[in-house]
């Protein structure tokens, strides 16, 4: 009876097997350093942990549904900063073809996974062999025809211990042409095959996979960079146009201020006041303004089309030659910065380049294993196991089976390079990579510090900016104004008024640049500290919780 079933135990022993490991090697996720820009020596370095902290990964904000600007609408389109960032997280359409990397990536995690898969095969073949005999009896030759068809399926599969289980079925059925029955031979048979040095233990065999779940979150990583990128790009752009129309706005009243101008100049030289040479310099700045006026409309309209570029209009739609409507003015955001040193560790903690570079250590960390692991010579033990049957027909072979025919191999198979160049060259050149890829970290850490001390730098330039440019306004107009008095009584020229005049166009383009600059500052540093998307309440990879302090505290609609 216990041999009957020696051909199931043996099937239900590689299902197990191939069930039980497949928990082995559930895809791990990578798990953030506590601290991203501190590098820890040896073996409990925190980038080689594989843990659960990334586990729900967060593409939600960006596989938004496609809404692209339709060329049907007539009416100018009217949008806030808001309405453009969300638009563009859902048509742009550079992040649409950036948001399929992930999604190839990931892909090879399926085919490293592929390698344990379990593995069904099948095997039919016929053969003819004719020999010549002289037996001793008769001292006469003859010739002896056989016929063997043979079958064989069976199912095997690779674990993730190094282990290569495998489990078949055969059936041979042999003919003679000096016989005549046929003879079948029916074995079950299980083999064995486990490294013993070189190819044993899970952190060897399951290191590709966790590379391929590596590469996978650094797409990501790169994905929520571009999108960043994206959006820093788009709000930058958006305040850019909300400039240019304001300067246009400017020029357009500068140029009916010098066209005043010129009709005053006019009146008083015919009168006698002034001298016709004076209607020179009059008619010279209103074309200067025109100029000017020209160019600022170019500008406009060069900042419309990017715009809709990021909104993306269908191809081969008029949505190009839709206009475009701000909502938010150039107003001075009610923000205080914190220390600078707390907008360091912001960006230690969410620039997806650091998260990137610690994926890039681990890595390599799983290549030194692999590489260290391919030092040691091949041992391997293997064990073959087999019952067989033998009888007239198919069916009474099988019944057979249980009999005393068996068979059992075991045994130790080794090999080694002489020398082993090849994998000593691997080994040393994974470690000199992991130490590359640690001072990769370190300067890069040394570069992020500098961006955000540099970036804070210039948010605090810029908003000192925006009360020095209202202050120059008030006594530009203050200067037109005394100016404008001594022209009327003869003390002053044309040529006086219009210099005068410019300044004050200059202070005021100057005034509206500066609160612009002062917002555009604002997120540049926020995008080199990676902190833009989570401040605009947007999701993506890497998301983490921000250091204690005000920085939790923000508002992102004074933002």
């Amino acid at each position: 009876m216990m041999n009957r079933l020696y051909l199931p135990c043996v099937l239900l022993l590689v299902a197990s097997a191939s069930f039980s490991c497949r928990s082995v090697y559930e895809p791990a996720e990578y798990e953030a350093p506590s601290s991203p820009g501190v590098l820890e020596a040896g073996p409990d370095d925190p980038t080689r942990e594989i843990g659960a902290s990334y586990g729900a990964r967060s593409r939600t904000a960006f596989d938004l549904p496609v809404q692209p600007l339709s060329a049907e609408e007539t009416e100018p389109l009217r949008i806030s900063r808001e309405d453009a960032v969300m638009l563009a997280l859902q048509n742009n359409r550079s992040l649409r073809v950036q948001r399929m990397d992930p999604i190839i990536a990931g892909t090879f995690e399926e085919l490293e996974r592929s390698a344990f898969d379990p593995n069904l095969f099948g095997e039919t073949s016929y053969s003819r062999e004719r020999t010549e005999r002289f037996p001793d009896e008769t001292l006469e030759v003859f010739s002896d025809r056989r016929d063997s068809f043979r079958n064989r399926f069976g199912i095997q599969q690779r674990l993730p211990t190094g282990t290569d289980v495998e489990a078949g079925l055969s059936h041979t059925l042999t003919e003679s042409d000096r016989v005549d029955f046929s003879q079948h031979r029916v074995r079950a048979g299980v083999t064995v095959t486990q490294a013993l040095l070189e190819g044993r233990g899970l952190d060897v065999n399951l290191a590709q996979i966790r590379q391929a779940q590596f590469d996978t979150l650094a797409s990501e990583f790169e994905l929520r960079g571009f999108a960043e990128a994206l959006l820093a790009d788009v709000e930058s752009t958006y305040w850019d146009y909300v400039l240019a129309l304001r300067e246009v706005e400017i020029f357009e009243e500068s140029v009916e201020l010098a066209g005043r101008q010129l009709d005053a100049t006019r009146e008083r030289i015919e009168v006698g006041q002034l001298a016709e040479t004076e209607i020179a310099a009059a008619e010279a700045e209103v074309a200067l303004r025109r100029q000017a006026l020209i160019d600022a409309r170019s500008r406009v309209e060069i900042l419309r089309l990017q715009l809709i570029r990021y909104l993306n209009p269908e191809p081969g739609e008029d949505a190009w030659d839709r206009e475009i409507e701000v909502v938010d003015e150039p107003s001075v955001p009610e923000v205080d910065l914190d220390e600078v040193r707390d907008h360091v560790q912001v960006a230690l903690a969410l620039r997806p380049e650091i998260h990137q570079a610690h994926l890039q250590l681990a890595g390599e960390g799983l290549q030194v294993v692999q590489t260290r692991n391919g030092l040691l010579p091949q041992l391997d033990f293997f064990v073959t196991l087999g019952k067989t049957g033998f009888a007239d027909s198919f069916g009474r072979a099988v019944d057979n089976i249980d009999g005393d025919g068996y068979d059992a191999t075991v045994g130790i198979r080794a090999e080694y390079a002489l020398g082993n160049r090849q994998s000593r060259a691997n080994h040393r050149r994974s470690r000199t990579s992991e130490r590359r890829a640690e001072e990769s970290i370190r300067n890069l850490v040394q570069l992020v510090e500098f961006d955000v001390r540099s970036a804070y730098t210039e948010t605090l330039r810029a908003r000192e900016q925006i009360e020095a440019g209202a202050a120059t306004r008030r006594l530009q107009e203050e200067a037109l104004r005394a100016e404008t008095e001594k022209f009327e009584v003869g003390l002053s020229t044309v040529l006086e008024v219009s210099q005068v005049q410019r300044d004050l166009l200059e202070s005021q383009i100057a005034e509206v640049e500066a609160v612009i600059d002062y917002r555009k500052a604002l997120i540049d540093l926020y995008r080199l500290e990676g902190s833009l998307l989570k401040r605009r309440g947007i999701g993506g990879p890497g998301d983490r919780d921000l250091p204690s302090g005000p920085l939790r505290e923000w508002n992102g609609r004074n933002l």
